[in-house]
């Protein structure tokens, strides 16, 4: 039990640097424009293809682990 204490404070800085970029991979559709309430709307229903679709598991994936390395650190200690 000692050994998951002493690596788990190591995984979730790994974790939450790798959630980060993950996330800031992704393309956002609202521009300037959306951001001002401008735009006509389209950037809501679209489909993800190709390395979008990949990245967005990705971050679904790490934010899970993230999630229950969180919470195993708080049932250890």
């Amino acid at each position: 039990m000692t050994i998951i204490a002493n690596i788990l404070p190591y995984l979730q800085i790994i974790l939450s640097i790798i959630l980060v970029v993950a996330i800031l991979f992704q393309q956002s559709n609202a521009g300037v424009g959306g951001a001002l309430g401008g735009g006509d709307g389209d950037g809501l229903y679209h489909t993800r293809r190709g390395f979008d679709k990949f990245i967005f598991m990705v971050t679904i994936v790490i934010s899970i682990l993230f999630a229950i390395s969180a919470i195993i650190a708080v049932l250890i200690k």
